[in-house]
């Protein structure tokens, strides 16, 4: 008789954004003259740059000719793309990153999800609270995370690492020694950043104790201040210690694409066995590679064009995020983020529960945003919205915010 994987029978509820889209869904049949502005889901509004359509452009006329066909792409990515992830990510920031250990896939969820299967189902991990969910999900699917505490919002056997106000939202050093450390900076949910120094501790703690740091860098084309790193690359004995996710979803406009990419170095290992080999392995078992065209796309986003409309993109959204942090700071918010970062993190107004924020929002001005506590249950009282709709609904969103009762 067939069994199901009862790890997936522990997941508590429906995963936070297909509750958010549920409850939109229900609100807007019954409030079909609603104008509803979503600042919720970290989806992008602006179209994918010109420079990055014209290189798509090309490579569908060269999939229509004989000569310039291409088939199954190379598991591993092409080396066009890696060669400019590696020149223009990591040497240009003096890392030691070479073609070879970059894995192109179709997106940073997936790797940090996939990541888990090479490592022991008894691995122990640590992840900042509150978290973007799909680190402890993926992990709960693997049988890793114990027993779930509804009341407490826990799972038994993860290590949380409360990301708080009095912490400036930045994890301390764990208690109990993990065995793999989700890291992501700039921060989702809480838009906060880490200084070079502070990263070079969490790699020095790594080495020490033998754990991984996975290290989620998907938003560092939003860091605008010099002491933030971009790569955990940048630190001394990250090599050794330290796998990194990149994406072009928020940087290049591709969540309706797909495309990214994970660095592991060759001399990163685990109880004495390389890794670089197994996610290869895993890689080549599990996935057919990006197709040709996207990956055309992506070696576009480092053309000199393409950098240049990019950063204006970037600063598109920057300026939805100065917009909005700003104005709820004028309206009497504790807001937080938003500088290095596209998302913007405050505290929910007359003790309101973040759940019950929401409801207020999208009931009272048709705006849709991110309650807190679906991140763990140090983001219980706080709520996310992003910098990624149009700026004209951006302030029109504020406008509201501001001219509630």
């Amino acid at each position: 008789m067939a069994r199901v994987n009862e790890n997936y029978l522990k997941l508590p509820g429906s995963y936070l954004f297909s509750e958010i889209g549920r409850r939109v869904r229900d609100f807007s049949a019954q409030n079909p003259e609603a104008e509803i502005i979503r600042l919720g889901i970290g989806d992008v509004t602006l179209p994918i740059a010109p420079a990055i359509i014209e290189a798509m452009h090309k490579a569908v006329d060269e999939m229509g000719e004989k000569e310039t066909f291409r088939g199954y792409a190379p598991d591993l990515g092409y080396d066009f793309l890696r060669n400019a992830i590696a020149e223009n990510d990591y040497k240009s920031r003096g890392c030691d990153i070479s073609a070879d250990e970059i894995f192109v896939s179709d997106g940073a969820k997936c790797d940090c999800s996939n990541i888990q299967e090479i490592f022991s189902a008894d691995s122990r991990i640590a992840v900042c609270d509150p978290v973007y969910p799909v680190y402890v999900d993926s992990n709960v699917m693997a049988g890793r995370c114990g027993e779930y505490d509804p009341e407490k919002q826990l799972w038994s056997n993860v290590i949380y690492m409360p990301c708080t106000a009095g912490n400036g939202f930045s994890p301390e050093f764990p208690k109990e020694n993990p065995d793999l450390i989700y890291l992501c900076f700039p921060n989702n949910p809480t838009g906060a950043t880490i200084t070079r120094s502070r990263l070079q501790e969490w790699v020095d703690y790594a080495n020490k104790t033998g754990a991984i740091i996975l290290y989620d860098a998907a938003y560092e084309a939003y860091i605008s201040q010099p002491d933030i790193p971009h790569s955990i690359y940048e630190c001394d004995g990250a090599r050794s210690c330290a796998i990194e996710f990149r994406s072009f979803s928020k940087n290049a406009g591709f969540t309706g694409v797909r495309l990214g990419f994970t660095v592991i170095p060759k001399e990163l290992e685990a109880d004495g066995v390389k890794v670089h080999p197994l996610w290869a392995r895993r890689h080549g078992t599990k996935y057919n590679g990006a197709p040709y065209i996207i990956q055309r796309a992506g070696e576009a986003v480092y053309s000199e064009e393409g950098k240049k409309q990019l950063r204006e993109q970037v600063s598109y959204y920057m300026n939805n995020a100065k917009c909005i942090y700003e104005g709820l700071r004028a309206a009497g918010y504790t807001v937080s983020g938003g500088e290095n970062a596209p998302y913007i993190w405050l505290k929910t107004p007359d003790n309101m529960t973040s759940w019950e924020f929401f409801d207020y929002l999208l009931k009272r001005v048709n705006i849709v945003g991110t309650p807190g506590s679906g991140f763990g249950p140090s983001g219980e009282g706080y709520f996310r919205l992003t910098a990624f709709g149009t700026y004209e609904n951006t302030v029109k969103a504020i406008e509201r915010i501001k001219n509630m009762d």
